[in-house]
């Protein structure tokens, strides 16, 4: 039995030269954001700015007709149906969807008066070029210079953003779905989660039948708890596909083809490319997020070891996002692509142009439309995406911003406890993967010494993982409440997106919810002002108080979940950057693991068909309706009705902690068989 404690997690060393994929990575990575990031210091006007270098932004152009597009892709995914499967290339898609040539030249003429060149990059997107003070007159802002200061062992760094929400020029405003780069500060965060150190366990009792306990799990676990290796058996391990890594991150690729080795896989050595987009993002580091990259890489083409892999990479910013989604489905190289990083809770997620209203269509544009109008096209291109559901439980926000709540007016630093989804996981267009926590007993430390007697935690059942079956050890150990503790609100992101309409596939469900009634969020002038600026003004969505709509019917999310939690997590081969020393690490999770793991399942399915699968919610839902997906000797799914996520409850069907539950990856692949 393997013994641990979150003081000293063991290490150990791997012997041995590994082949590895290379990139150029010649500037320093940024770090990701976290509550612990410091308020930054407006440095003045960027114009103000002695040799002054011109910026580069990105101009996303609307499809040219997305109520016909969205119809496709229901078609696309509708047995029976006589487009069923003809999914379009990246040409055919173009020459349907795509801006003309004459409202690209449009564009570019309205910005080439401002003096801005511009440069098509793909098919809906523009990279604009020019000096700042030829920005601010295009589109209607001031933009100013910041530096964060280094803190503990995050590097300081700057960036440029706009004091006001960017206005679009009239002439094109019907044309443009965002304009991203206007604001440069590295924005997005990895959706990983480690064992705490308030929580201080000394040993796991496994109730799983897998070669390792949980905690110390592998994809080899993964494969064998979750029905994969029928597959493997009959030869399908993602021979002839190819998996895309969306990250904003680099990553070191040794650690990659070490993991694989030690789980004796024989793998292609020459099975990693790396694409960088806008430049990359820097060597790896810890701050920036390059464990992220690593899990990613990891565990897809630890579960379709048969694949090859394209590690699209970009820098941490809206614009680097945007752009690197935009490069993988415009390239349409990868069959199943995934993404472990979101943006920001769905009423922040549009920060520079947004909210703006096209007085053409009455639509909302910013970063989230880019971003689904994406993510449609790659359905329609059969490309099959998967997101993070997110690790804080039903309250994103909370978690985004480091306070918990209750709010009070007399604390500056004080929030509101609120219901909330993250960008892109609330995204009708994409598979969103939860998390769950494994059967097992879990024995936790009573004293420093970590000496007996232990404090018993029985988890009988596979669970919606959420940290709440703490609170009792919280309670009684240390006596503090689960925020004081630091559980709340780890665990399976889920719950109602406010942002998008609930999508055909979920109409009817039974299980699926409305948005919950007086959700507010509130927060304290002190966390406004250290959080929520730039702009430092109360501007809309970034008021201090913002009243949520009640009973929307909303996207629910997530759809379909795996384990990850890190208590029952897995263990990580990575290099860390500071010191440079490699070390395999276990008690590591978070939904970072659920969408690569469902990448490289979908690999598999993907060689098993010969095929690819296109948007998996379909076929996923369609077992939901009918109500085949539990039933049978094999049946495809399995439902997860215990445990909780802080406000949304297991159940034996659809709910909103791990969607319809975990998948049987074999009975799932015969399941797409027949509807094939």
């Amino acid at each position: 039995m393997k013994t641990w404690n979150a003081r000293s997690v063991m290490f150990f060393l791997v012997l041995g030269l590994f082949s590895s994929a290379t990139a150029e990575t010649p500037h320093t990575a940024l770090p990701y954001p976290t509550e612990k990031t410091p308020k930054a210091i407006d440095r003045g006007a960027l114009t103000a700015e002695a040799g002054t270098t011109p910026l580069s932004i990105t101009i996303a152009l609307r499809l040219r007709d997305l109520d016909e597009a969205e119809n496709l892709l229901k078609a696309l995914h509708t047995p029976g149906d006589p487009q069923f499967h003809q999914f379009l290339t990246a040409k055919q898609f173009e020459a349907r969807f795509a801006p003309t040539d004459a409202d690209v030249a449009k564009v570019i003429a309205a910005l080439s008066k401002y003096g801005l060149t511009v440069e098509r990059t793909t098919a809906t997107m523009l990279k604009v070029t020019g000096l700042p003070a030829d920005m601010e007159r295009a589109f209607a802002v001031s933009l100013h210079s910041y530096e964060v200061p280094a803190h503990d062992n995050v590097p300081g760094y700057t960036f440029h953003a706009p004091l006001n929400p960017a206005t679009i020029p009239a002439e094109i405003s019907a044309s443009v779905a965002a304009v991203l780069g206007l604001d440069s500060r590295p924005s997005l965060r990895p959706l990983y989660r480690s064992v705490s150190p308030k929580l201080n366990m000394t040993t796991s009792l496994p109730q799983t039948a897998t070669p390792d306990q949980p905690g110390f799990w592998s994809v080899t676990d993964f494969a064998d708890y979750y029905d994969v290796q029928p597959l493997y058996r009959r030869g399908v391990t993602g021979s002839g596909r190819t998996l895309g890594i969306v990250t904003l991150a680099a990553f070191t690729p040794s650690d990659a083809f070490g993991y694989w080795s030690a789980l004796g896989f024989s793998v292609n050595p020459n099975r990693l490319q790396i694409v960088n987009v806008d430049g990359g993002p820097g060597a790896p580091s810890d701050a920036s997020g390059s464990l992220e990259t690593t899990v990613d890489v990891e565990q897809s083409g630890g579960v379709a070891p048969g694949a090859n892999i394209i590690v699209y990479q970009a820098p941490n910013t809206y614009q680097g996002f945007i752009d690197n989604f935009a490069a993988a489905v415009d390239a349409n190289s990868a069959q199943t692509l995934s993404t472990s990083w979101f943006s920001d809770w769905e009423l922040f997620s549009n920060r520079e142009n947004s909210p703006v209203t096209d007085p053409t269509t009455g639509r909302t544009v910013g970063f989230t439309q880019a971003g689904h109008e994406l993510f449609v096209r790659a359905a329609i291109q059969g490309q099959t995406f998967f997101v993070a559901s997110g690790d804080d439980g039903a309250y994103l926000v909370n978690g985004f911003f480091g306070c918990n709540g209750p709010y009070s007016p007399s604390q500056p630093y004080s929030c509101s406890q609120t219901l909330s989804l993250a960008y892109p996981e609330s995204d009708p267009a994409i598979t969103d993967g939860g998390g769950t926590t494994l059967p097992t007993l879990l024995e936790l430390c009573e004293n420093q010494a970590c000496t007996p007697p232990y404090y018993d935690i029985n988890i009988p059942h596979e669970r919606v993982w959420g940290w709440d079956y703490f609170d009792r050890y919280c309670e009684v150990i240390y006596g503090l409440d689960p925020i004081g503790c630091g559980i709340f609100p780890v665990g399976s992101g889920g719950g109602v997106s406010i942002m998008f309409y609930e999508p055909f596939y979920q109409f009817g469900l039974p299980g699926t919810q409305l948005s919950q009634p007086g959700q507010v969020w509130q927060a304290g002038a002190g966390l406004v002002a250290e959080l929520l600026t730039p702009p430092a003004n109360c501007i809309l969505p970034y008021c201090a108080y913002y009243a949520l709509p009640a009973y929307y019917p909303g996207r629910n999310v997530p759809d379909i979940s795996f384990n990850a939690d890190p208590y029952t997590g897995y263990v990580v081969y990575y290099t860390s950057e500071p010191s440079g020393v490699f070390s395999i690490q276990p008690g590591w999770g978070g939904t970072s693991f659920v969408a690569p793991q469902l990448n490289g399942v979908s690999a598999l399915f993907g060689q098993y068909l010969d095929s690819r699968i296109g948007l998996l919610n379909y076929p996923l839902y369609q077992l939901g309706h009918t109500g085949q997906g539990y039933r049978g000797p094999h049946p495809p799914i399995h439902a997860i009705p215990y445990g909780d996520n802080w406000f949304y409850y297991g159940s034996n069907g659809y709910n909103l902690g791990v969607g319809f539950g975990t998948m049987d990856v074999a009975n799932f692949a015969e399941f797409l068989a027949n509807q094939f």
